[in-house]
């Protein structure tokens, strides 16, 4: 943005310097300089739509790749969560958390309460009969990892793969524990995703903050500073939520 207003600042400035030749310059020199002059608006005004032209290119192509990216750290999501109901935590590992999908199953449970003799409470009363709720949970079947999550696709065996931008770049993926409770995140800074465009446009893309925009250095799904499983984009970038 200060690119574009130093040149059209320039660009007022000399229609100022050919309006004072055109009150100062002899008659003979005026063609001359008016001719270079113009040249000089001319192609000052090119920058200036070329500047602005880059940065609507810029847009689109990273709109594009942003809703490539956010799809992958989706199924890495979807899975983790799978996996953690299966295994009490998530994992760091993109080999076991595609072999999970692969050949993992998870319950189908249902919960249910009934009514059992409570031996010490009935000892306390001297014997009188003294019934407590317990809870039961029944596994009544299993379901396929792989076809609940990607029906039938095989992408999942290339999901720490980011696909676009920086050729051959991978997913970060992190787990562990915040106090009792398990977190993971996947992340891919927005350099490798951008990595073929201009660096002053990736620069100002890594430090927008806005309700529309993904915000910050990095597209990221979970945490591991927060109990959070979300994303950091906007849902105006995927129809998967």
């Amino acid at each position: 943005m200060n690119v574009i207003i130093a040149i059209v600042v320039i660009i007022i400035l000399t229609f100022g310097i050919v309006w004072l030749i055109d009150k100062f310059v002899p008659k003979k020199l005026k063609p001359i300089i008016n001719i270079v002059l113009w040249a000089l608006i001319i192609f000052l005004g090119y920058i200036t739509y070329m500047s602005i032209y880059k940065e609507i290119q810029f847009n689109q192509l990273k709109e594009k790749r942003f809703k490539v990216v956010i799809d992958r750290l989706i199924d890495i999501r979807d899975s983790q969560l799978a996996y953690k109901e299966v295994n009490g935590s998530y994992t760091d590992s993109f080999d076991k958390l595609i072999n999970f999908v692969e050949n993992g199953k998870v319950p189908i449970t249902q919960r249910r309460d009934t009514l059992v003799l409570d031996e010490e409470r009935t000892k306390a009363f001297g014997g009188v009969e003294t019934m407590k709720t317990i809870t039961l949970i029944d596994t009544l079947s299993f379901y396929s990892v792989k076809d609940s999550l990607f029906d039938g696709s095989d992408r999942y065996k290339n999901m720490m793969d980011v696909g676009v931008g920086k050729e051959g770049a991978k997913f970060t993926l992190k787990a562990g524990r915040l106090d009792e409770f398990a977190v993971f995140e996947a992340s891919v800074d927005k350099e490798v995703i951008l990595d073929d465009q201009e660096q002053y446009l990736i620069e100002k893309e890594k430090q927008v903050v806005s309700v529309d925009g993904v915000n910050g250095p990095a597209l990221t799904v979970g945490s591991m500073n927060e109990v959070y499983t979300k994303g950091n984009w906007p849902k105006s970038y995927t129809n998967k939520e």
